[in-house]
């Protein structure tokens, strides 16, 4: 196969295991960056990204295509095998999330033309590690939903397969995050502006 159909490849993983590698291929990097920027470590990463694939390959024959993207139905593996770590060591999810912060905090203030360069990157810096600390004391659920949308690029509809929530539910929660965080950046002395002011 030259050009990419996923369908051609789900149908020969199905008859043939060794097909299955090219799904592997084509996915490997999403999915292990999911996983690591939903629980920080390098190692817990790979080895939670090879076992979504083996479950994959496992069961590959009870693969139905629903009218969704086969990469949802890695997520929803991935999902859950996330989900179970973090309930077996009980303990809080730390989501490396630098490159989210990049992005967020790329608008500074205008209209102080009396700092210096070095001002204006302590200030971001500032930002950046007040943003983070705002986005770990999130539940699980907000943050994967932070993950999936500007880490991973997905969409509502893809992102609510994911976590198991209609679009309508994605939008919801979506929202209700930025608001919180913008109401816990505003107790820490910082305003941001949202899309809606």
């Amino acid at each position: 196969m030259t050009e990419w159909d996923e369908s051609a490849c789900i149908a020969a993983a199905k008859e043939d295991p060794s097909a299955f590698g090219e799904l592997y291929e084509h996915y490997v990097d999403r999915i292990y960056s999911y996983i690591y920027h939903r629980v920080g470590d390098v190692y817990d990463a790979e080895d939670m990204t090879s076992r979504v694939f083996f479950r994959a390959l496992s069961h590959i024959d009870t693969y139905d295509d629903r009218g969704a993207p086969f990469s949802a139905w890695l997520y929803r593996i991935a999902h859950n095998l996330v989900a179970n770590f973090h309930r077996d060591r009980k303990r809080r999810p730390v989501v490396a999330l630098d490159e989210l912060i990049t992005r967020s905090v790329s608008h500074e203030r205008s209209g102080r033309v009396d700092r210096s360069p070095l001002d204006a990157l302590a200030e971001r810096q500032d930002n950046g590690r007040m943003l983070r600390e705002v986005i770990r004391e999130l539940d699980p659920a907000r943050q994967e939903l932070l993950v999936l949308k500007f880490t991973e690029g997905l969409s509502n509809i893809e992102i609510g397969e994911i976590m198991g929530r209609t679009e309508g539910a994605i939008k919801s929660l979506y929202h209700r995050t930025l608001l919180q965080m913008r109401d816990e950046m505003a107790k820490r002395g910082l305003s941001i502006k949202s899309s809606e002011d």
